[in-house]
């Protein structure tokens, strides 16, 4: 079950004496739950209806801790249970009326979310997805995920299925798509994640086939920390690249 959010329907008037916060201040805010959210997917929910923050005389966003709790549900929600964003409005509404929501993917033995959460937590297990789910987690239709497969970018199991990672690129191709880049102009950033994670596997390729089970353990850790490190450096490179080009 959950609970009503603070603000409950007038999550987008913030009370007398609220702290009104920046967009950029709530993707600060929201960034060690939601690493992956960014301000133009924050954007995008308020296009949606799904946050109502207010706006200044001069067409700034202010933004209330009441908005900032409902904008952390609706994350949660995607990520937790891959509802579309028709259905989390609907829970959003019925919990404004004060009513109890049951979320239908709900911590079963058998819950994909949960299972999905687990792999990222590092435990053993082969949990997967179905198309339906992956289509809904990402709002996306038949036509894109088919184009998306079609260029790499997505890439199903043998029997159809798609793991965590496949969701996160999924969210990501499609909120690129909505700057009208396309799967084509991705090749590109396709073959340099390619060619990183070739890198790393060179470092750990020797301490993998180790016998030494703990030693293989290590190799796993340390290609965590390596691709950790390939990707916060691929980002300021690409800022600073792009700091080169206005000046």
């Amino acid at each position: 079950m959950l609970r009503t959010p603070t603000g409950g329907a007038g999550h987008g008037t913030a009370a007398a004496g609220e702290r009104a916060m920046s967009i950029g201040t709530v993707l600060l805010q929201l960034r060690d739950e939601f690493p992956e959210v960014t301000i133009s997917k924050i954007r995008f929910l308020e296009t949606e209806g799904l946050i109502e923050p207010q706006r200044t005389a001069s067409g700034y966003r202010k933004f209330g801790p009441a908005d900032v709790e409902r904008l952390a549900q609706v994350l949660r929600m995607q990520r937790d249970h891959y509802l579309p964003l028709k259905v989390i409005r609907e829970h959003l509404e019925a919990l404004a009326r004060g009513e109890q929501v049951a979320l239908p993917s709900g911590g079963g033995p058998g819950d994909p979310a949960d299972a999905l959460r687990d792999q990222d937590l590092g435990q053993a297990t082969a949990a997967r997805i179905g198309r339906s789910e992956l289509l809904a987690a990402t709002e996306a239709t038949e036509e894109q995920l088919d184009e998306w497969e079609s260029y790499g970018l997505i890439v199903p199991a043998a029997g159809g299925s798609y793991d965590a990672e496949a969701v996160n690129v999924a969210r990501l191709v499609a909120d690129l798509g909505r700057f009208g880049l396309e799967p084509r102009h991705l090749r590109a950033v396709k073959a340099a994640a390619e060619r990183e994670a070739g890198l790393v596997e060179q470092v750990v390729a020797p301490l993998r086939r180790h016998r030494n089970p703990q030693t293989r353990a290590h190799a796993e850790a340390t290609a965590k920390e390596l691709a950790d490190l390939s990707v916060r450096l691929h980002a300021a490179l690409v800022q600073s690249a792009l700091k080169a080009g206005f000046h």
